[in-house]
């Protein structure tokens, strides 16, 4: 990971109030949370140094272990910083994690585009989540000294949110095709017309040599791809979160404790991810509600008479909605299911009836 997003990021705890926003931590707090995040990373990366296939057993595991982490900070943020803090970063956390289900989707579906052999998933999955984190950080650093200079950056990341819901609205209501096309990805067609690719796997390679010549291979393909989804996936995510606290401490910690357990969480719920058919609505109402507190809490700026929404408010919201739209994913596809079932056992008497007929 490049240090200079995360330099940056650091270093706004130790600039004066008139260049960075209001942080709860100092640079020392800062850099132990940076040293703690490198060193999951590099005990992740030494776990997938040998590939091999993710048992549902390891992923659940490792997911509990990302789940601990996160909880147990949070419950400290609390005890030493105050019930606020503590507040703004579990619904922080909250709202990544829930974006972060909605970008497995497309993980999935560039994974199974790009024929990823299963021992192969997981070191291209971390490397996923490593290029998105030094994104989000250059974005949260942007973000922090945007909001620290222009009183109009919430009602810009307001309106990203809001442009953001409708689009994935639209998408969740008209069941759009999330299939990939892997010739028409323009870093794909990008890298094929500088270097050849061959189609076969070689490990963890990016790179063979074949008669002289420097040839890519599918790893290679798949994580440019999967790096060039998640600036898509900062542009949302960032502006999000900021829409529950303006620290940019709070926000980088968000971010990066809901993508390091993403790696496990996308083995845990490659089989259940068909199931939440309506995510897509679910996410779409909350990227909404988010970019109206924006806007709402830059109209109080400049109109003190506008009110605002405490976090404890939208810590409702937000999990009000992802429970009902889970629950009714779970009934729909168990009305799917026991439809599919009735009409299987109906087409079998119908042979054996003509059976017994003929």
């Amino acid at each position: 990971m490049s240090p200079v997003p995360l330099a940056s990021l650091a270093s706004l705890a130790a600039q004066p109030p008139a260049a960075a926003t209001t942080s709860l931590a100092s640079p020392t707090l800062w850099w132990v949370t940076i040293g703690g995040i490198v060193a999951l990373f590099i005990l992740d990366f030494l776990i997938t140094r040998r590939p091999h296939e993710v048992t549902m057993a390891e992923a659940w595991r490792w997911s509990a272990f990302y789940l601990a982490i996160p909880t147990a900070f949070g419950m400290w943020l609390w005890q030493r910083f105050g019930g606020d803090q503590g507040l703004e970063f579990f619904t922080g956390y909250l709202v990544e994690k829930s974006l972060s289900v909605d970008n497995l989707f497309v993980f999935l579906l560039l994974l199974g585009a790009f024929a990823v052999p299963r021992e192969l998933q997981q070191r291209v999955l971390l490397i996923g989540v490593a290029g998105a984190l030094v994104l989000r950080g250059i974005f949260i650093a942007l973000g922090a000294g945007l909001i620290a200079t222009f009183s109009w950056t919430f009602l810009l990341f307001g309106v990203i949110l809001l442009a953001t819901a409708i689009k994935v609205g639209r998408d969740a209501v008209r069941g759009a095709d999330h299939a990939v096309d892997i010739d028409s990805l323009r870093t794909v067609r990008l890298l094929r017309r500088f270097w050849p690719v061959q189609s076969e796997y070689a490990g963890t390679r990016l790179s063979v040599r074949r008669v002289g010549t420097r040839v890519l291979t599918p790893m290679a393909l798949v994580i440019v791809a999967i790096l060039a989804t998640d600036i898509v996936f900062a542009v949302d995510s960032v502006p999000a979160v900021y829409g529950i606290t303006g620290d940019p401490y709070l926000v980088f910690a968000t971010n990066a404790f809901a993508l390091l357990g993403l790696r496990a969480l996308y083995f845990v719920l490659a089989g259940a991810l068909a199931s939440l058919a309506h995510l897509g609505h679910g996410l779409a109402l909350i990227l909404a509600f988010i970019g109206v507190k924006l806007v709402l809490h830059w109209a109080h700026d400049v109109w003190p008479g506008v009110p605002t929404v405490p976090t404890l408010a939208s810590l409702g919201v937000i999990v009000g909605i992802l429970a009902t739209v889970t629950v009714t994913s779970l009934l729909t596809a168990r009305r799917q299911r026991q439809r599919g079932l009735h009409e299987s056992r109906e087409a079998h008497e119908s042979s054996q009836s003509s059976a017994a007929a003929n």
